[in-house]
């Protein structure tokens, strides 16, 4: 039952990393109409800039699980790469402690930070305004995601440590 809630776990992760890749589109899509619209008709609008960097930071920071479920985050590997697949477990292990000090302290406070942005409908402080509470409520939603990514990759292994299955 445990291995099903961390296979489901990790599959939110791919499934929400993979929904939010698209939103690149969507920026380069907007980014084009403004060079048609600055350059071939001289009509610059306010808002492109602003949207594409907010689309970025939600790609950003709900990708941040899928790349860590995809093993794509970058690592200094000097000395790992000379260690058995057991002793790279048991590094993965006590890395585990770093990680999920720096995911909680980062949920927390970001929780914090999402909760007064909500409460005050933050926007930004530009000529069009936009709202931004909600891309601000999207880095706790990415501590979430980050830390049930660390427990699936934890338990992971914990399962090469004792039972010696790989990935």
């Amino acid at each position: 039952m445990f291995v099903g809630f961390i296979q489901k776990l990790e599959k939110i992760n791919v499934c929400i990393g993979k929904a939010v890749s698209y939103l690149i589109l969507v920026i380069m899509g907007i980014t084009l109409l403004e060079v048609i619209m600055r350059y071939g008709f001289n009509r610059p609008t306010i808002w492109v800039h602003e949207t594409s960097q907010q689309l970025f930071a939600v790609s950003f920071l709900l990708g941040g699980a899928y790349t860590l479920a995809e093993d794509g985050h970058v690592r200094v590997d000097i000395l790992t790469r000379r260690l058995s697949i057991k002793g790279k477990a048991l590094l993965e292990v006590v890395n585990s402690a770093f990680f999920f000090l720096f995911a909680g302290i980062l949920l927390h406070l970001s929780g914090e930070m999402a909760f007064e942005s909500i409460s005050l409908r933050e926007r930004t402080q530009t000529p069009w305004e936009p709202y931004i509470f909600h891309v601000i409520a999207m880095i706790p939603l990415a501590a979430l995601l980050f830390i049930s990514q660390g427990i699936v990759n934890l338990t992971r292994s914990i399962r090469v440590l004792f039972k010696g299955a790989a990935r």
